[in-house]
């Protein structure tokens, strides 16, 4: 039931707005929640005992308890369901279980969102909750004891993570790079080195997440040999900066995988060998390639711009024309994935958000407790990954199909017939 707000809106609990939210937010919760015992009870109305009597029927509510959601604590009952049947199998009393509300749940996965990123800002566990505090208007759920568990946990989960099957997964693309994140790691010049893939459906997957230096080869090669122990399959084609020690250790472990430089990152090695003065244009002419309506007009414009720079800067003409076949490689593939393949971007996109939120902290903290905030982070952004344009055409790739200026080359006996 809401209160009066005091003159100055608020009331006795806090703002008038978020106590209007945390209403509604209650009101929503237990309607679900009725709503989904209401279906459970209906679907089961049939099952009944020797003399007539249902096995499914309602049994009140369980106690009320305190859920920690981004809305705020909302107070919620649960109803109970009575269930009489037996498990033929295990002989045991079967068990109604809330898909909206499991057991002994106290907050909402959003706020388990948030615990990562207020360690890799440089909180430690036992500041979690004074400063939640603030947001949730509660530390319900959120004691010093639960968050260590959580942590503990996520550890876990990212070892399990390094370890797990991917034989079952096909990555046809591939994009790789090192990501200085300013967290917790053993020295200033390690980063986390980073994989995401494209599966044979057109969805992304984070592959490999661990620490290492970026131009390490061996670095790279210990994590590729890694990922190939467990099953993984050469990808087609793989995604990168060109400085990256990666390169090597990629021809070494999958030897007939094809190599795409980023230009975002060629791009910004270009402009370094160029003055300022030159920024703009050289920037229109190197556009000029990667956007090119083909690998032919691309090929054409990588010409002109050597034309016009060669003579004054060759160095920056050089670092184009010498990796023209890295950096035009994704002409090859379909023109839908041309967008995707060019740059690392679903890399950088997804850990710029990260790198806003961490900063260099030298208080207490493990390095293995900093990539399992990471993990988690990445883990979470993952669920809202979109597939890539055309996502139908990544298996044709994947089966050797040929495309011609982005466009799918018919079979010779499909064109003749």
């Amino acid at each position: 039931m809401l209160t009066v707000a005091n003159a100055d809106g608020s009331t006795d609990n806090g703002s008038l707005i978020d106590e209007i939210v945390r209403e509604g937010a209650r009101r929503m919760l237990a309607a679900a929640l009725e709503a989904e015992v209401n279906s459970y009870l209906a679907e089961l109305a049939d099952q009944r005992d020797a003399a007539g009597r249902r096995l499914v029927v309602r049994s009140g509510f369980h106690a009320e308890r305190t859920i920690a959601t981004a809305a705020g604590p909302v107070q919620v009952r649960a109803p109970r369901v009575n269930d009489r049947r037996v498990d033929e199998q295990t002989g045991e009393r079967k068990r109604f279980s809330s898909a909206i509300l499991p057991p002994w749940a106290r907050k909402t996965p959003k706020i388990s969102e948030v615990l990562p990123l207020l360690y890799l800002h440089g909180l430690s566990t036992g500041d979690f909750v004074p400063a939640l505090e603030q947001f949730l208007g509660s530390s319900a759920g959120l004691s010093s004891a639960t968050v260590s568990r959580l942590t503990a946990q996520w550890s876990e989960d990212h070892k399990a993570f390094q370890k797990r099957d991917l034989s079952k997964t096909d990555f046809v693309y591939v994009w790789a790079d090192g990501v200085h994140l300013k967290v917790r790691l053993d020295e200033a010049k390690a980063c986390v080195l980073v994989m995401v893939g494209v599966r044979a459906d057109g969805s992304k997957e984070l592959i490999a997440l661990e620490e290492g230096y970026r131009e390490s080869g061996e670095s790279w090669a210990n994590l590729l040999r890694d990922c190939a122990r467990r099953g993984m399959r050469a990808p087609v084609l793989v995604v990168g900066d060109g400085a990256l020690g990666f390169w090597k250790a990629l021809r070494e472990v999958f030897p007939d995988t094809r190599e795409q430089r980023c230009w975002v990152h060629k791009l910004a090695n270009v402009l370094d060998a160029l003055p300022k003065s030159a920024h703009p244009a050289a920037k229109n002419a190197i556009a000029d390639v990667y956007n090119a309506e083909d690998k032919d007009q691309a090929k054409a414009a990588i010409k002109t711009f050597a034309r016009q720079y060669g003579a004054k800067f060759p160095k920056a003409v050089a670092k184009i024309v010498d990796d023209e076949d890295v950096l035009l490689a994704f002409y090859d593939f379909p023109a839908e994935h041309w967008v995707h393949l060019r740059t690392t971007n679903p890399i950088e996109s997804t850990f710029s958000t990260v790198r806003l939120r961490t900063k260099v902290t030298r208080g207490a903290g493990s390095r293995s407790a900093a990539l399992a905030m990471t993990f988690k982070l990445i883990e979470s952004a993952q669920e809202r990954w979109r597939a890539v344009n055309g996502p139908h055409l990544v298996a044709l790739v994947r089966a050797g199909a040929r495309f011609d200026k982005g466009v799918l080359v018919e079979r010779e006996e499909m064109t003749a017939a």
